[in-house]
């Protein structure tokens, strides 16, 4: 198990900058990533640990390790003994076929409008050009 780096930062009040918050602060210290300042951000790193990307086993056992601490130090339960149980890849719950069929379904949907604005557009452009000519005729003839 890896030793957690997260260390408590209470300074509220003014709008604190990313930037103003110490490493210490964040769940993932190298890429600054998953800030808990308090009790709904470790609930947001929680919800969103398998979503950082580009980090290694050693750095989601510490991750997981400062989320542990975070969460007992503001009172969140946590029920998951690993950061196995978050996971590595982000879970949609939709297979690759789920979103194969909605991005067929999708495109269908994008040329079936396509189709009618085009078809509007034509009839308004038609109406237009009807009405206007109505009106100049019987202003000549008013003459």
């Amino acid at each position: 198990m890896a030793r957690a780096t997260w260390k408590p930062y209470e300074k509220h009040g003014t709008l604190t900058k990313r930037a103003d918050l110490p490493s210490s602060v964040f769940a993932f210290p190298k890429e600054r990533a998953e800030p808990m300042t308090d009790a709904r951000h470790v609930r947001n790193a929680i919800a969103r640990f398998d979503q950082v990307t580009g980090v290694s086993d050693a750095e989601r056992d510490v991750a997981f390790a400062n989320i542990k601490k975070a969460a007992k130090h503001y009172g969140v339960d946590l029920s998951e003994s690993g950061w196995g149980d978050l996971g590595r890849k982000p879970k949609t719950g939709r297979t690759a076929a789920d979103r194969s069929r909605s991005a067929k379904k999708a495109a269908a949907t994008r040329k079936k409008s396509t189709r009618k604005k085009a078809t509007t557009r034509k009839k308004a452009t038609t109406r237009k050009k009807t009405t206007t000519r109505k009106k100049a005729t019987t202003r000549k003839k008013a003459r």
